[in-house]
């Protein structure tokens, strides 16, 4: 056997939680008749494994007849541990629990007990309203058109099936708004992950065409929980798009207010409810708001207690991956570079752990704002190790916003470390790169210029007079809307300043960062 047979099974199982493997096999154990249960010795066997290979699986089960035929064997065995977390997990998931009551109409009309379809129909229909499971209505309206027009006309009234097409009617727009809606936020997010935020008045027009198009659409008097979240996380983050920074944090509070409103929705929706949080702490740390700051990155550390059963694998990634984004984007904006660089180990690890998981523009931030802490730290060698990580990252291509800065800062770090042979190729690979995709900015242009300079200079004094003369024209970028999200990324600014006053970059960065907060 090849040990590049699919993995399936081995993640499968290895994605199971204690409770999940110990219902698992008593569920085999009930599903198995007249024979030996191949399917546990199999899993059991995988659990043990630290990594996938299928060789020692056969070594170890050599001349086992179920050998003969493993690939259906083996198939079997998966579909029953999903078998299994669908058993396991039924009670706790609305929309299983649904699932179930449709198929007991179903079940019920067949039978000719129209009388009791009508009924489960209710329950099921209350179910899927209280919990905003539009699909779901719109199947069971369905099967109650079936059931009115089985019973035949003599048993409806007019005004019953008056209200069936007022609701159906309603249901329809609800759930074509939310497939209009959620169509254009895609749209508006492949645009700002691609290319980021608006660099240019072009940019804009482009995030306008789709916002217009999000103007016109159909939207009901009274909107749904979920409607209302997506057409608060739309404007919120087509503002952020277009540099409307204070109109996207107003959003983004209604946003939050509205799940105050409904605190039983947060169980509900939590992957929704954090991303708001945290996009509230990105632009608080614009203005400064300390306060406002730690209290929701606070609240985040907690959420994942406050959820404890409801805390998926998905969302242990999706918490790691804001939690500790956020936390190093403030320390770094604070200049505790060394409360920083402590984390480094931790999101290691999670790196790691979750390698298959985590998008490539997650782990790209990741590594970028760890980089930016190492190097705020004077450990150069470090902060190149990190940036590495995303310049190697092949999956990246399409992400020119942080591949370009992190092109940038790795100039930066060469310079440090005073790669005096490296930093002219590096600076012309960085041009090409650049040019290539468009991205020959005011700020990059002059960045790129000076910076080519300076390491040809001949001594300290001259690359002093040299970053003094450039200081009024980053000043400048700083203040232009479209220039100014280079320094979101990293404060050049501030590492210029460091230069010119010849101290280190954290205890300007520090000094600087106490003076707006007293």
């Amino acid at each position: 056997m090849s040990k590049t047979a699919s993995p399936a099974l081995f993640e499968l199982v290895k994605s199971l939680t204690k409770s999940e493997k110990r219902y698992f096999k008593i569920y085999a154990s009930r599903h198995t008749i007249g024979e030996k249960n191949n399917g546990i010795r199999i899993f059991d066997f995988i659990d043990k494994q630290d990594k996938f290979n299928e060789e020692e699986l056969f070594d170890f089960f050599k001349g086992e007849a179920f050998l003969n035929q493993f690939p259906i064997t083996k198939n079997r065995l998966y579909d029953q541990i999903i078998s299994s977390l669908d058993a396991f997990h039924s009670s706790k998931s609305q929309l299983a629990q649904l699932y179930k009551m449709l198929h007991s109409i179903e079940i019920l009309y067949e039978k000719g007990l129209y009388d009791h379809a009508l009924r489960e129909l209710k329950k099921a229909k209350k179910l899927a309203k209280k919990h905003n499971k539009l699909a779901i209505l719109l199947q069971i309206t369905n099967e109650e058109k079936k059931i009115i027009e089985t019973q035949g006309s003599q048993n409806s009234k007019t005004d019953e099936h008056n209200k069936h097409d007022l609701e159906v009617t309603e249901l329809v727009k609800q759930y074509k708004l939310h497939h209009d809606v959620w169509m254009l936020k895609n749209k508006l997010f492949i645009q700002l992950n691609k290319s980021g935020q608006a660099r240019s008045q072009s940019d804009i027009e482009a995030f306008e065409e789709i916002y217009n198009t999000f103007k016109v659409l159909d939207k009901p008097k009274d909107l749904t929980f979920e409607n209302q979240y997506l057409i608060y996380h739309f404007e919120s983050a087509y503002a952020f798009a277009v540099l409307k920074h204070e109109k996207s944090l107003e959003v983004l509070k209604q946003n939050l207010q509205h799940f105050k409103d409904h605190k039983n929705k947060i169980k509900n929706y939590p992957n929704q409810y954090f991303s708001i949080l945290t996009n509230i702490i990105h632009l608080e740390s614009k203005k400064g708001n300390t306060k406002i700051i730690h209290n929701h990155l606070n609240e985040l550390k907690a959420f994942p207690s406050q959820l404890k059963s409801n805390l998926t694998v998905d969302l242990k990634i999706k918490l790691f991956s804001s939690i500790n984004s956020i936390e190093l984007k403030i320390l770094n904006h604070e200049g505790n570079f060394q409360k920083a660089t402590a984390l480094a180990p931790i999101i290691s690890e999670g790196i790691t752990k979750y390698s298959e998981e985590l998008t490539p523009f997650r782990k790209a931030y990741l590594a970028f704002n760890i980089s930016i802490a190492f190097f705020g730290n004077e450990d150069f060698s470090e902060s190149l190790k990190w940036i590495n990580l995303i310049l190697n990252d092949k999956e990246l291509d399409q992400k020119d916003d942080i591949i370009s800065f992190s092109h940038l800062l790795n100039l930066l770090i060469h310079f440090e470390l005073k790669n005096t042979k490296l930093l002219p190729y590096a600076i012309k690979n960085t041009k090409r790169f650049l040019s290539k995709r468009k991205r020959t900015y005011k700020f990059e242009t002059l960045f790129l210029k000076q910076l080519s300079k300076i390491s040809n200079a001949q001594s300290q004094y001259e690359i002093e007079d040299l970053l003094l003369n450039v200081d009024d024209e980053i000043r400048a970028l700083k203040e232009d809307p479209f220039e100014s999200v280079a320094f979101d990324y990293f404060d050049f600014h501030v590492w210029l300043i460091s230069k010119v006053k010849n101290k280190p970059f954290q205890l300007v960065k520090r000094e600087i960062y106490l003076s707006k907060s007293a």
